[in-house]
């Protein structure tokens, strides 16, 4: 039985030629790129050159860029750095309801140190009203963070008008764009964007490596003690060979942008088209038209997330949802909660599907015949 990968939102499996550019650095570059001799100089020369290729993917300076050890990182350094460098502004927080968990949770833990968060709300659609975002703002907000893309559903948030409201406003704006970054043209000076996360595993890059995007001027503070790397921003001895996998993923992302979006779109109209041909009964969460190329949400009502994720890996989809399983019980996905409300069942019977490299036609297709399968064997 062929396994068929339908979970590249959560994690993207590695290009060979990111893997091959990575494999002699590991050997032959393995200076501390902090460190004045030779092969110091050599290590610092292509973590200097990554940094150059990230800037340009986003219409920044080399000098904006921050290596982190991955997204989570990035976006606890964004949130709490910038909210705890400028608190002498303001202590007020706006971020959404429906964030990844490594935002929620570091607004969270800002609300345990005295700062003030307002979590907006979301509609049907899983998007934010530019109007509440408008009413929540005070003379006291400091940072608004709002995801590009969510990781659960693949909506896209109305970036670009919340730097317009935020355009004579003290406060920073954050985007989490890991599910954004090479499906979306995304330009930081364009949009005004003051802080944007980018991952290298969620675009066929290796795992332990992400980019924080600060635009100059922008106080933030260090949240780890150390040496002076990243311009004193992020201690710690860089991952070279991590960076040069990542600078590869980039240049292949922004090569290959338009052709990735044009096949990932295909792959999830077919299997949509596919799951219908099968007469299985599903709705999308979401309005689809508003959603990432390469992510759909989908609710299969009189099922439940437990049994469906079990009974697909065993016949070799691989999927996910934002419902936390546990043993016997199932907690309700947050995002679909924001959307529904806590009680509604799509909450705990829908699951992402999410399509990239690992994909043809061909799989998408019997993954679509498999997974209708299921459906109607449980709810029979």
């Amino acid at each position: 039985m062929e396994r068929i990968y339908m979970d590249h939102a959560a994690t993207t499996p590695m290009d060979r030629r990111v893997a091959e550019v990575m494999t002699p650095v590991f050997t032959d570059v393995f200076g501390n790129p902090s460190s004045v001799h030779a092969y110091g100089r050599s290590a610092r020369q292509y973590l200097d050159k990554a940094r150059r290729t990230m800037a340009q993917s986003i219409n920044a300076d080399e000098k904006e860029i921050i290596f982190t050890s991955g997204g989570t990182e990035a976006d606890n350094l964004a949130i709490i750095g910038t909210a705890m460098a400028n608190r002498h502004k303001g202590n007020h927080i706006i971020t959404t309801v429906q964030e990844h968990h490594a935002s929620l949770h570091a607004a969270q833990h800002l609300e345990k140190q005295g700062f003030r968060v307002t979590y907006l709300s979301v509609n049907e659609n899983g998007i934010i009203s530019i109007d509440e975002l408008k009413h929540a703002l005070t003379d006291e907000t400091i940072v608004v963070s709002v995801m590009f893309v969510n990781n659960e559903t693949g909506v896209i948030q109305p970036i670009e008008a919340i730097a317009e409201v935020l355009q004579d406003h003290q406060a920073y704006l954050h985007t989490d764009a890991v599910q954004a970054f090479g499906l979306l043209d995304i330009d930081v000076k364009q949009v005004d964007i003051d802080l944007m996360t980018v991952s290298a595993h969620k675009l066929n890059g290796p795992k332990g490596i992400a980019f924080l995007y600060v635009k100059d001027g922008t106080a933030l503070s260090t949240l780890q003690f150390g040496g002076e790397q990243e311009r004193k921003r992020r201690p710690g001895t860089e991952n070279v060979p991590a960076t040069v996998g990542f600078q590869k993923a980039v240049e292949l992302v922004m090569q290959e942008k338009m052709e990735r979006k044009q096949t990932y779109q295909r792959y999830k109209d077919l299997f949509m088209e596919q799951l219908a041909r099968n007469g299985v009964n599903f709705t999308v969460n979401g309005n689809v038209d508003q959603t990432i190329a390469s992510i759909v949400n989908i609710s299969f009502p009189g099922t439940n997330v437990e049994s469906l994720l079990t009974n697909f890996d065993l016949d070799g989809i691989a999927a996910s949802s934002g419902s936390a399983c546990t043993a016997g019980s199932v907690e309700p996905s947050h995002v679909l909660a924001a959307m529904y409300g806590q009680e509604d069942d799509r909450t705990t019977n829908s699951i992402r599907f999410s399509f990239g490299s690992f994909n043809t036609d061909e799989n998408v297709s019997e993954a679509a015949d498999r997974v209708a399968k299921i459906v109607k064997r449980l709810t029979k």
